[in-house]
C-alpha cells in the first residue's frame, strides 16, 4: 500500500510518502530564512509559503519513488493542531487529491503523527510505554498503554520547550530556529555561573513550565552575566527541568520505555541527560524529528486497522486533544 503523507501545521511544508509502513521518500521544505527576520513564525507568510511549495514537493517525492499519482491508495494529511491558516493548506491540498483520486483520505492528529515517527526506528516497540512529544508547539508527555490510546499525563502550563529556546535565543541576540543556537553557545560557557531555578520541582504532578526561564534569561541579562554562561544554564535547567517530569512519571506508572520525538529530541544535553536515567529510549530516525510528511504516512498506515476512513467533510481543528482516556 503506497500512502502520502501531508504536514503543513506551522512553517515547514512536509510531504512524504510510505509503502507498507516503510519510508520511501521524504522532503521537508524548511520556511526558516522566510521567519528569521521576524524571530519567530509569521502565520500568513507560513500559509502562503505551503501554497506556493507543496505542488513541487509531491511531485518531487513521487518522482523519487518512480511512482505515478494514480498509483497512491490512500492519502493522509494533519488536521491539528497547528496554525490554522497553514493547517488549512495541506488539510485542503490532501483532500482534494484523494476526492480527484478516488482514494480515501485519512485525518491524523500531529502528535499521533509524532509518536509513529519514533517507532519508525524502533518498529519492535509494543505499548505499554510514555511517550514525551517536545517540539517548539507542543510539550506533552503520555501515557500510552494499548495502540490507539492516549492518557495525557501533563503538559505545558505556557510556552513549550521549542518556544523557550526560541524566545530565549531572540533575547541572547541569536538566530532562528533558537534551539541549535543556544546548544552551539551553550558548549562556550559555565551554567555555575549563573542562577536559575528549576521550574515546578516541588510539583507531584507531571507539568512542565518553561516562561519563568525566559524571563530570568532577560533578568540575568540584565545583571550583566555572559550571553554563552546564560545560554548554558538555561540548556541545563530546561533539560532537568524535562528529566524531572520524565522520571517522576516513570516512577509512577513503573513504565521504563520512552518515546521522544519532536524538534527538541534532537538536543544533544536532553538526550545524554535522558540516557543516564536508566530508561530504554527511542528517539526518531534522523528527518523524522521535526515535522514532516513522512511521520503523517507512518501514522495513517500503522492505524488504519482500528480506525477508518475519513470524511472530506471534516474540517482542519487548530486546537485538537489526542488523549482519549
Amino acid at each position: 500500500m503506497w500512502i502520502l503523507g501531508i504536514d503543513t501545521s506551522c512553517d515547514d511544508t512536509g510531504v512524504g510518502l510510505v509503502q507498507d509502513g516503510r519510508v520511501v521518500a521524504n522532503q521537508v521544505a524548511s520556511q526558516t530564512l522566510l521567519h528569521q527576520h521576524y524571530g519567530g513564525v509569521v502565520p500568513e507568510l507560513a500559509s502562503r509559503e505551503h501554497v506556493r511549495v507543496i505542488d513541487g514537493l509531491v511531485e518531487e517525492v513521487l518522482r523519487q519513488a518512480g511512482l505515478g499519482v494514480e498509483k497512491l491508495d490512500l492519502v493522509a494529511a494533519t488536521r491539528g493542531p497547528g496554525l490554522i491558516g497553514a493547517l488549512l493548506v495541506g488539510f485542503t491540498y490532501a483532500k482534494g487529491l484523494a476526492f480527484a483520486l478516488r482514494k480515501p483520505f485519512v485525518a491524523v492528529h500531529h502528535l499521533e503523527g509524532h509518536i509513529y515517527a519514533a517507532l519508525a526506528e524502533h518498529p519492535e516497540v509494543r505499548p505499554p510505554f510514555l511517550a514525551l512529544v517536545a517540539s517548539g508547539g507542543h510539550t506533552h508527555l503520555f501515557e500510552v498503554p494499548a495502540w490507539g490510546v492516549y492518557r495525557l499525563l501533563g503538559a505545558t502550563l505556557d510556552d513549550a520547550a521549542g518556544e523557550a529556546f526560541d524566545k530565549s535565543a531572540r533575547l541572547l541576540g541569536l538566530g532562528y530556529p533558537g534551539g541549535p543556537e543556544i546548544e552551539r553557545l551553550a558548549a562556550q560557557g559555565d551554567p555555575a555561573r549563573v542562577p536559575l531555578s528549576v521550574p515546578l520541582q516541588d510539583q507531584e504532578g507531571f507539568s512542565f513550565s518553561f516562561s519563568g526561564l525566559k524571563t530570568a534569561v532577560a533578568r540575568a541579562l540584565e545583571k550583566g552575566h555572559a550571553p554563552a554562561d546564560i545560554a548554558a544554564r538555561f540548556q541545563e535547567v530546561a533539560v532537568e527541568h524535562i528529566a524531572q517530569v520524565v522520571g517522576r512519571a516513570a516512577r509512577k506508572t513503573g513504565l521504563t520505555t520512552l518515546l521522544v520525538t519532536g524538534g527538541v529530541a534532537q538536543n544533544q544535553a536532553l538526550r545524554a541527560r535522558l540516557q543516564g536515567m536508566g530508561l530504554r529510549l527511542c528517539f526518531p530516525p534522523r528527518g523524522l524529528a521535526t515535522d514532516n510528511g513522512a511521520m503523517i504516512a507512518l501514522a495513517a498506515w500503522h492505524t488504519l486497522g482500528r480506525c477508518s476512513k475519513s470524511n472530506l467533510h471534516l474540517p482542519a481543528a487548530p486546537y485538537l486533544p489526542l488523549a482519549t482516556s
